[in-house]
């Protein structure tokens, strides 16, 4: 077993941003401004939405919206089915067995609305007023 050091770490700090070194400001302005652009696409956030029985959606996340590519009102009574990227499942089965189950989790792919396919890792539940909520993470998106 390895022996705890006898003193405290020595940490070197800059008083201010002008203090720190020209060549270290620049080089995290810099990543700091890619980190942005690349983010500018998919906003990462709480990707969380609400359907009722007949799989439309009676409430949606701003991040969600985003993720998709639709005005929170062009999402409100459409049914997940619309932006679910075709071919990917047998919605009305997957249903189903989630309706039978109260729960389910999983990758779900769903349709940006310019067409590009973003995959998502989701949980879904029954909640007490009967709606089921969902709760999503991005996993990825081909751009």
């Amino acid at each position: 077993m390895a022996k705890k050091p006898d003193s405290a770490p020595k940490v070197v700090r800059h008083g201010t941003i002008d203090e720190t070194p020209a060549e270290l400001r620049n080089t995290a302005l810099t990543l700091r401004d890619e980190a942005i652009s690349r983010s500018d696409s998919l906003v990462a956030g709480d990707y969380t939405t609400v359907v009722d029985s007949d799989r439309r959606y009676i409430e949606v996340s701003d991040s969600f919206c985003q993720l998709v590519g639709y005005r929170r009102e062009e999402l409100i009574g459409k049914r997940y089915d619309e932006v679910t990227a075709p071919g990917t499942n047998d919605i009305p089965t997957v249903f189903r067995l989630f309706v039978n189950h109260g729960y389910m989790h999983g990758l779900w792919m769903l349709m940006h609305r310019s067409g590009t396919r973003v995959l998502v890792r989701y949980e879904a539940w029954v909640r007490y007023d009967c709606y089921i909520q969902s709760k999503m993470e991005l996993v990825s998106a081909d751009c």
